[in-house]
């Protein structure tokens, strides 16, 4: 048996307070961030009761707030959303279009190492939203069941967060609890070092390659072949599709030399076709026009982007001397459903317009769009509508890039009735400035002494500086749910450890197991921090259990540092169940149920926890 430590009432509070702090995490009877500030005030209050103690300090109780782990989540959420507007993680998440070709077995681990690494520079959930929209585009083209991609794709987002210091919220709040309980360590025991940026990579790369091997292998085990929900992701998509008639599929033809498009303009080469389907990209001679206007030649070796139907689209390639490819090259970007897509436009009574042809307006050169269809009184118009004189209350349905969208947005002739595009403007020119600030940040990490928060608060304030983000788009970008989550929740973190309840819980842990090798213990702490995790938040989880894994490896002679960065890589093992942000955010475009995460979480969770610890145990 170990030391014995007397149960004071202070730590009764503590553990009362834990227990709630427990159920209030587990039932959901009020939201995460709600059940945390509740908590921190009662922390807070407990010294107004008669004879209730002080459990933190007055002057500490919002100390989260300006702790140096919120600082760094928020400049890390800003930097993250500075790199999307200037379009750079669009262009590397459309990279693997080239490289996955269309099969399962090459998308799926491309797709999937490549958001792993993006998790470990931006948080996970913004990594595997920005994937979401490239997985849609490659299943429509592919017929390959998105259920069998996002759910990889969402896995190797929460792994990747384990492969910087900066990739997750456990990770961005270890050296502050590090040395928030170096404080508290006997003075026969050494104080913690801190980690650096990179201390963790090797364990992540293990991680992340062990889950892209096993979905490789294993994925078609494992994996549902399932529509998505339409209500979710697809429901933009089918509107059009069964309204319509347009299903939204956009192809890449190269015009071969004995094409008959050869010298034809695109309203004659639009004629040809029969006008099923409608040319809305047109690159030639190094020159990409998106919608281009009619008049415009058609050379040999041009590339026509297509919108319409697989079928007639193959149809037209047989007998037009086209070669057809079912994965865009040229177009990967452009055309992406994160910067164009179809939307619909209303000609309202007043509008100048009304009596006009499309022809006369010249909709592609004057507004950049092209018109697959006119809905005039429930009869939907499809075909040569560039005669078609406009009438008050036509809906004209458009294919066009998202900022020509907002620019027509504001003009009084039209009125844009789709609302869920995105109304972002991509700043392509910001592109340079925004990776030479990100370079700048990231050499301040890991060269100079700065404090972590420092460094990337200054990196998010040079970004709107430059004017790549403006401050209102900060302030929205950030979740200020998680903010204040853990901001509330660290008062509970100090007082577990200023009244020794961390110390009196590792003491019973200890005695409950006995004599145990120290790599039991560690693994005893893993799988506690993996069921915390799945419980509550794993920001929660870390906050409460790295005092506990602290004194635990303090009683058992270990090295404490080593117990709580298993707490904070542990808390990312969150995969049985649909709790993390990452998972819940792809349960409903996947079409996926409680029951396939269980299928396929349970290895993966077995896999972390093998894989984590022995990689763990090698580096240190």
């Amino acid at each position: 048996m170990h030391e014995t430590l007397a149960l004071t009432p202070e730590m009764i509070w503590v553990l009362g307070i834990l227990g709630l702090t427990i159920i209030l995490f587990i039932s959901e009877l009020v939201r995460v961030d709600v059940a945390a500030v509740t908590i921190m005030m009662i922390i807070g209050l407990v010294g107004l009761i008669p004879g209730g103690p002080v459990l933190v300090p007055g002057d500490r109780l919002f100390s989260g707030f300006a702790s140096n782990a919120v600082i760094s989540i928020i400049a890390v959420i800003i930097l993250g959303k500075a790199l999307e507007k200037t379009g750079l993680m669009n262009k590397l998440a459309l990279m693997i279009l080239r490289w996955g070709g269309s099969t399962e077995q090459r998308i799926v681990p491309i797709i999937s190492s490549t958001v792993g690494v993006i998790s470990g520079l931006m948080q996970n959930v913004g990594a595997a939203a920005l994937f979401m929209s490239v997985i849609k585009s490659i299943s429509l083209r592919t017929q390959l069941p998105v259920s069998r991609m996002l759910m990889p794709m969402a896995f190797c987002a929460i792994l990747g967060g384990t492969l910087t210091l900066i990739g997750s919220s456990p990770l961005i709040l270890l050296n502050d609890l590090i040395l928030a309980s170096n404080t508290s360590l006997p003075d026969n025991v050494e104080p913690m070092k801190t980690f650096g940026m990179f201390d963790v990579t090797p364990i992540g790369l293990a991680l992340i390659f062990s889950g892209v091997v096993y979905f490789t292998i294993f994925g078609r085990y494992v994996l549902p072949a399932r529509k998505g929900s339409e209500e979710q992701g697809f429901s933009t998509v089918e509107y059009f599709r069964k309204l319509y008639g347009l299903k939204g599929d956009i192809f890449e033809v190269h015009v071969q030399q004995d094409s008959p498009l050869k010298g034809k303009t695109v309203s004659e080469a639009e004629s040809l076709f029969g006008h099923r389907v409608a040319v809305i990209g047109l690159y030639q001679n190094r020159d990409m026009r998106i919608s281009p206007a009619h008049d415009i030649i058609i050379e040999t070796g041009a590339v026509l982007g297509l919108l319409g139907n697989r079928e007639e689209v193959q149809d037209i390639c047989k007998g037009m001397e086209l070669k057809c490819f079912g994965v865009l090259r040229h177009f990967a970007e452009v055309l992406s459903s994160a910067t164009a897509g179809i939307s619909e436009v209303v000609v309202p009574p007043r509008s100048h317009m009304i009596g006009k042809s499309l022809q006369d307006i010249r909709m592609r050169k004057t507004f950049g769009t092209s018109v697959l269809a006119v809905n005039r009184g429930g009869q939907v118009i499809r075909g040569n509508l560039r005669d078609l004189p406009l009438q008050a209350g036509d809906t004209l349905v458009l294919h066009s890039l998202w900022e020509d969208l907002v620019v027509m947005e504001k003009n009084p002739d039209f009125v844009v009735i789709s609302s869920d595009f995105p109304h972002e403007v991509i700043l392509h020119e910001k592109l340079p400035h925004a990776v030479i600030i990100s370079l700048i940040t990231l050499g301040l990490v890991i060269f100079s002494d700065l404090r972590l928060s420092v460094s990337l608060m200054s990196g998010a304030i040079a970004m709107i500086v430059a004017g790549v983000l403006t401050m209102d788009e900060a302030y929205k970008s950030v979740s200020w749910q998680s903010v204040f989550l853990l901001a509330s929740l660290i008062p509970l973190g100090l007082a577990m450890e200023s009244t020794g309840t961390a110390a009196w819980v590792a003491i019973q842990t200890i005695n409950l197991m006995g004599n145990v090798p120290v790599w039991v213990l560690q693994g005893a702490v893993a799988v506690l921090a993996t069921v915390f995790t799945l419980l509550m938040s794993n920001v929660g989880a870390t906050i409460l259990l790295v005092p506990l894994a602290v004194n635990i490896a303090v009683l058992a002679g270990a090295d404490p540092a080593m117990f709580a960065l298993t707490v904070a890589i542990s808390t990312s093992n969150s995969f049985l169940i649909p709790t993390h942000q990452v998972n819940a955010l792809v349960m409903g475009p996947g079409g996926y149920k409680n029951a396939d995460f269980m299928r396929a979480g349970w290895i993966m969770t077995m896999i972390f926890l093998v894989v984590s610890l022995v990689v763990l145990n090698i580096m240190f």
